[in-house]
């Protein structure tokens, strides 16, 4: 994959108004820095069933964007299930809640951004929608628009940039 440099993106594209930047701070986790893909969303609270199972699909490396409510109380993802986005094909996860297994995730060839850290673990009654629109951050991720991340932030494209 050829580097994503979003600050490049932004530069190349502002003018256009087809690209959005997010104005969360997230912090990065995987060991790919950068990372893009079409855009799949995921809406849950203090809840990881629905990610597990998503993430368990094949991925086409597409980015998992998970509405968690910013919640910081329990972790959404965790080596195991971020292992899961790695062998079924998933280019990124951007949590707009919290990660465990932090050292493990840094090991693992996925792009992770997420708002921090917890060890607790979270429910797991499959509670949550998937493939809606979301909107954190200033930003509208929505199935079909494309993302693009690196550590300079996360850009939100209407489709895939050339």
């Amino acid at each position: 994959m050829t580097e994503i440099v979003t600050c490049d993106i932004v530069d190349a594209h502002k003018a256009s108004g087809r690209i959005q930047s997010c104005a969360i701070q997230f912090r990065q986790f995987g060991a790919r820095a950068s990372f893009a893909g079409p855009v799949r969303t995921l809406k849950t609270f203090e809840d990881n069933a629905l990610i597990k199972q998503t993430l368990a699909t094949p991925g086409h490396g597409a980015v998992l964007v998970v509405d968690g409510g910013g919640s910081l109380r329990t972790a959404l993802v965790g080596d195991v299930i971020a292992g899961l986005a790695v062998t079924h094909g998933w280019s990124g996860l951007i949590l707009w809640g919290a990660v465990r297994d932090s050292r493990a995730l840094k090991t693992l060839p996925l792009g992770i951004k997420a708002l921090g850290t917890n060890p607790w673990t979270s429910r797991k009654d499959g509670a949550g929608q998937l493939d809606i629109p979301l909107h954190f951050g200033d930003v509208t991720f929505a199935p079909g628009k494309w993302v693009y991340s690196d550590d300079d932030g996360v850009i939100v494209a209407e489709s895939e940039l050339a």
